[in-house]
């Protein structure tokens, strides 16, 4: 009955993936940042990574585990202008069902409200918040099920709009050959109020697949994962505009490889591991036509595993300003994380 029903949440997926409009961008995208360190510097995005992180359940539901039990992650993201962005994920197993409850929130800073002439008329603090639940559950040997339901909010002065979304997702997992893959559908929902002024606009629907491989005869993990899958042509359409700003019209070879994200973690023992990422999209996106480009798309970071604390940094490159995310897991059951 579970694999029946994560079929039709999947199906659904791709019959909404269909209906998607393929330009613009849709509200509600913060969702798409990563929500912890550890994803942050594997390029912003990865659905397989092998690990023992309950925040992970915020990208991939079916990631959750038993060992996440009374495990709390938090992470802070420092991002540009004075915008910053926390999340925590707390996990809780109960018999075979493993939870995890989310929140991630960003918060734009103060703005000054004015009118059309230019008149300062006060002063509000625009902000985002989203709200999960997430489950998941073993499917016979090597299989993981997993689903997440969403509260989303924005708050932008007078401009406001909720939102209900789910995503659901199958974890492939080979712990003897150091395999994991994974397919998620996320953000399958809708507005419950357009902001005002406006009509219902598009959540950020996305089907994301990846592949974890830890190697055998060394301390290293590669991850492929592959994003937006629903939609072939990530890169744009008014070619003039694309000329102008990146001094080339993208070829069919680039906008598939604008799907895809690199990772790899080195662990230097049981206690550090390094992390590296490369995000092509980004890349893509923020390389300007006769100007240093310098390592758009390259993320990297580290982290330092104790028992009972695990501390996460990450940072990254965009054109010439970094970002800067720490998390911190804490364990509050088990003997060692």
């Amino acid at each position: 009955m579970r694999a029946r029903l994560l079929f039709v949440f999947l199906w659904v997926g791709v019959v909404h993936a269909f209906a998607q409009t393929q330009g613009g961008n849709p509200v509600f995208s913060f969702l798409k940042n990563p929500a912890s360190a550890n994803i942050a510097a594997l390029g912003g995005s990865n659905v397989s990574l092998i690990g023992n992180n309950v925040a992970a359940g915020f990208s991939n539901p079916s990631l959750l585990r038993p060992a996440h039990h009374g495990q709390v992650a938090t992470s802070f993201s420092s991002l540009l202008a004075g915008i910053n962005q926390y999340s925590c994920m707390a996990g809780y197993t109960i018999g075979a069902q493993n939870l995890g409850l989310g929140v991630q929130y960003i918060n734009y800073g103060s703005i000054d409200q004015t009118d059309a002439a230019g008149s300062i008329l006060g002063v509000y603090n625009p902000s985002d918040l989203a709200v999960q639940l997430s489950t998941s559950k073993q499917y016979k040997e090597n299989f993981w099920l997993g689903a997440t339901a969403k509260f989303i909010h924005s708050n932008y002065g007078q401009y406001r709009s909720s939102a209900l979304a789910v995503d659901a997702s199958v974890t492939y997992f080979n712990e003897a050959n150091g395999l994991q893959a994974g397919i998620v559908v996320s953000n399958i929902g809708a507005q419950l109020n357009a902001y005002e002024g406006a009509v219902k606009e598009e959540l950020p629907f996305d089907i994301t697949a990846g592949i974890s491989k830890k190697l055998a005869e060394a301390p290293l993990q590669f991850s492929l994962t592959l994003v937006q899958l629903q939609r072939f042509n990530l890169l744009g359409t008014d070619s003039t505009f694309i000329i102008s700003e990146s001094g080339k019209n993208y070829s069919g070879f680039d906008k598939i490889m604008s799907h895809v994200v690199l990772g790899a973690q080195l662990s230097l023992s049981d206690n550090i591991h390094c992390n590296l990422g490369y995000n092509v999209l980004r890349r893509q996106s923020l390389n300007g036509y006769n100007i240093t480009n310098g390592l758009n798309g390259v993320t990297f970071g580290v982290g330092v595993l104790l028992d009972k604390l695990h501390i996460n940094y990450a940072t990254g490159f965009y054109q010439r300003n970094m970002f800067h995310q720490l998390s911190l897991n804490f364990n509050f059951v088990n003997k060692a994380l």
